[in-house]
């Protein structure tokens, strides 16, 4: 009966535990390396502006900073991003669902492309994508202006921008430094409800991040 008694109990705290991290918002420390797992990049610490902040290097290939241990489902993630005015080199954003390297949900923006005196390239400011089936080069192909979108307060390409992210059911909304109307609205195309977030960078891109927010909905 003791045994019993302590294996429950030992089984209670461990669901309380797991429902505590899952049910809270959290402000995961960017620099405690014991959390994140990093994929196909190299990162380095800083601080700028007061944020306590990340950076990666660039090289070929997507890459990931994936928050180990979560698993987010409906809810918002907030972040700042700073990329750069690096045409073609500056793909920064953030992954969501994750259940491996290779299969998520991710919003990311092309910096570049903000204040471009080209209406076509700042319709293609902010992006949804979900990988693997449904990259950028498919989606715009087969769903042109769906899936992407201009900002209409635009950043500078190379400052630091604020970033909210809405997660719903289906629904995907994306919100830039704090403006009440939507950047981007979409419908997930998977039915990966939940999973780990990461910090994303595209093909040859860096990027950095701070102040990392992630609530759970209520």
């Amino acid at each position: 009966m003791k045994n019993t008694f302590k294996k429950n109990s030992a089984l209670f705290i461990l669901v309380c535990t797991s429902l505590s991290l899952y049910s809270q918002t959290i402000q995961p420390d960017l620099q405690d390396t014991a959390k994140w797992k990093i994929v196909n990049r190299t990162a380095e610490f800083f601080t700028e502006d007061g944020k306590k902040a990340i950076r990666f290097n660039e090289v070929r290939d997507n890459g990931l900073m994936m928050l180990m241990g979560t698993d987010f489902s409906n809810g918002t993630i907030e972040l700042d991003i700073k990329g750069s005015n690096k045409f073609q080199q500056s793909f920064v954003g953030i992954a969501f669902h994750s259940q491996d390297t290779k299969t998520y949900d991710a919003i990311y923006f092309r910096p570049f492309n903000f204040k471009s005196d080209d209406a076509l390239r700042r319709s293609h400011a902010v992006q949804y994508i979900s990988m693997p089936l449904y990259d950028w080069e498919k989606l715009r192909a087969e769903f042109p202006g769906k899936y992407e979108n201009s900002i209409k307060q635009a950043p500078g390409p190379d400052d630091w921008f604020h970033v909210k992210i809405v997660a719903n059911g289906k629904k995907i909304t994306v919100f830039v430094n704090n403006d009440s109307q939507a950047s981007l609205e979409v419908e997930k195309l998977n039915s990966n409800n939940k999973g780990v977030i990461a910090l994303w960078m595209g093909n040859n891109s860096a990027g950095s991040f701070a102040n990392l927010r992630i609530a759970p909905a209520r």
